[in-house]
């Protein structure tokens, strides 16, 4: 009987880029690697699925020495794939990343990352999303391959709560100057968006969104205040989206 661990490796900015390299090498040794990712960026594709048109799926040696496949379809289309067709089996563990970019606060609804460990979690395995705040291409990955690596092993070796998953961002910093890790709570916060009106050549308007990010959470206990005083932030996260401390009221107000 094969004891070895099975990991699957997932993300949202594709198989080029680098932060799933660096989330492979994170799980290096501790079993049996396995990545499936979109073959192009899928940045805030949130809980999308492919549904009107065929999926492809082709291995890849984009990352020497490492079982790779590239999906065209979102990143929940590549878990949904991955075990299907490839695995054939759930993974010990599916993480998600290393995402270019925070994916703390209302981040999670909109990331594409996070929703492909959702849809892991919803299988049954045991997910970890994973970002770095750090849009840039040649961003250093160092501090989140070594806490990618923690809490990997930690549950590899305990799981998680049922039904339940983490959402880890890092702060820009180098790991030496990273306080550690801290589980947090999402902080109440969103997007202040903005759409710029223009023009294209041929006179026609489009739009292009801008924005700001609006955090008027003060609690010391979110991931945003965590991220701002050198932690790395563990938020458990749920799928279940229902508002129970509101079933009571609702009642009330239906009776």
């Amino acid at each position: 009987m094969n004891t070895e661990k099975l990991i699957l490796v997932v993300n949202d900015d594709g198989v080029t880029a680098p932060g799933i390299r660096a989330l492979v090498e994170a799980m290096h040794g501790l079993g049996r690697v396995v990545v499936v990712a979109p073959d192009k960026p899928q940045s805030g594709m949130g809980h999308a699925i492919t549904i009107g048109s065929p999926l492809r799926l082709e291995s890849t040696d984009i990352i020497p020495g490492v079982e790779a496949y590239q999906c065209s379809g979102t990143p929940v289309d590549c878990v949904k794939l991955a075990v299907d067709k490839i695995l054939h089996r759930h993974p010990d563990l599916c993480v998600s990343g290393v995402n270019h970019g925070s994916n703390s606060s209302i981040n999670v609804i909109y990331s594409g990352t996070m929703s492909a460990a959702v849809e892991a979690s919803i299988e049954g395995i045991p997910a970890i999303g994973f970002s770095l705040l750090d849009y840039a291409f040649e961003a250093d990955f160092s501090a989140a391959k070594h806490y990618a690596r923690e809490l990997a092993i930690k549950v590899l070796a305990n799981g998680l709560p049922e039904k339940t998953l983490l959402n880890v961002n890092f702060p820009k910093l180098p790991l030496s100057e990273i306080k550690g890790m801290r589980v947090c709570r999402q902080a109440q916060a969103k997007w202040v968006e903005e759409f710029e009106e223009r023009l294209d050549p041929r006179g026609k308007k489009y739009y292009w969104m801008t924005g700001r990010f609006q955090n008027e959470d003060a609690g010391i206990d979110t991931d945003e205040w965590a991220l701002a005083n050198n932690f790395v932030s563990v938020v458990p996260v749920q799928f279940d989206l229902t508002a129970h401390h509101a079933m009571s009221h609702i009642n009330q107000l239906l009776s």
